[in-house]
């Protein structure tokens, strides 16, 4: 090895490693040409995403939501004061923990997001007392705990057997407040 090392002077190595690595960097790194896309890759749709995770229309998820329980599901009337572009609806069928979720989003603006889980009162969430912010009576004299978890706020009672949760983004709480989303929880009561 040491006649090897003598045949070759490691200077001169050095040297001509560090030239291929700046050619290499040159040719590969200095290449600026055009990038085609294939004209057939469309960006997908909300609806495609939300479909492809469960989701399908309100009426669809509230009739399996009901063939499962064989019981009504009663929803609201009202809607948040916010514009949305998009509602949709899902029914988790899932070993005890069977829910139903409607979720309002809007393509204009990630902070408009609002939505409605519904599942048995045997099943309800359990609620941390530090989360708590305050209570509210509804209109059928039920109690409803408006809470603050991480990005939302939310409205959680029950009725008819099952427990109701909203959950509201923060950024819209100006016009979503406590009292609307007690509101939303009224017009239930059709």
């Amino acid at each position: 090895m040491g006649k090897l090392l003598q045949k070759f002077n490691l200077g001169d190595l050095m040297n001509k490693f560090a030239l291929f690595i700046l050619i290499s960097s040159m040719i590969c790194g200095g290449y600026s040409g055009k990038a085609y896309a294939n004209s057939n890759d469309k960006p997908r749709t909300i609806e495609e995403n939300y479909f492809e995770i469960g989701y399908t229309t309100v009426e669809e998820a509230a009739r399996n939501y009901e063939r499962h329980f064989n019981q009504d599901l009663n929803l609201p009337l009202r809607d948040p004061p916010v514009a949305f572009t998009h509602v949709f609806a899902r029914f988790n069928d899932t070993e005890g923990n069977d829910t139903f979720e409607m979720e309002y989003i809007s393509e204009h603006s990630s902070a408009n997001h609002f939505m409605i889980n519904v599942r048995p009162v045997k099943a309800k969430m359990k609620l941390m007392d530090k989360e708590v912010i305050k209570e509210y009576r509804l209109k059928d004299g039920n109690k409803a705990i408006f809470m603050s978890v991480r990005g939302a706020n939310l409205l959680v009672f029950e009725k008819d057997n099952l427990q109701y949760r909203f959950s509201v983004d923060k950024r819209i709480s100006n016009e979503v407040p406590p009292e609307v989303l007690v509101q939303i929880a009224n017009s239930i009561d059709y």
